[in-house]
């Protein structure tokens, strides 16, 4: 089964809530098998809405993290990032011969 690569971008808007998001989020990410592969570090936008927060985690299926999206860890630890950013998030399946 392929992995799948959970891409989040992000503008904060509420720095001290969002706080309380990731706390709750790198748990719940964890606990389905997520593993942050980048978080905040350089980016350059090429295209589309700049938005200064980008996240990727790996997960070893599509549906693991689509799992991990819906459970109520992570749905709580959401509930501080609503109202606290403006978020795009897709989870996309690599290719099977895609290593990480």
């Amino acid at each position: 089964m392929p992995k799948a690569l959970w891409i989040a971008h992000v503008e904060v808007t509420d720095a001290d809530s969002y706080g309380r998001y990731a706390q709750g989020a790198g748990p719940a990410i964890a606990q389905h098998g997520g593993k942050f592969i980048a978080r905040g570090g350089r980016y350059v936008t090429l295209e589309g809405k700049d938005r200064a927060r980008n996240v990727v985690a790996v997960f070893p299926s599509l549906e693991a993290a689509e799992t991990c999206y819906h459970s109520p860890e992570y749905q709580a630890a959401l509930d501080h990032a609503r109202g606290a950013s403006v978020r795009d998030l897709v989870i996309v399946e690599l290719m099977d011969d895609a290593s990480l």
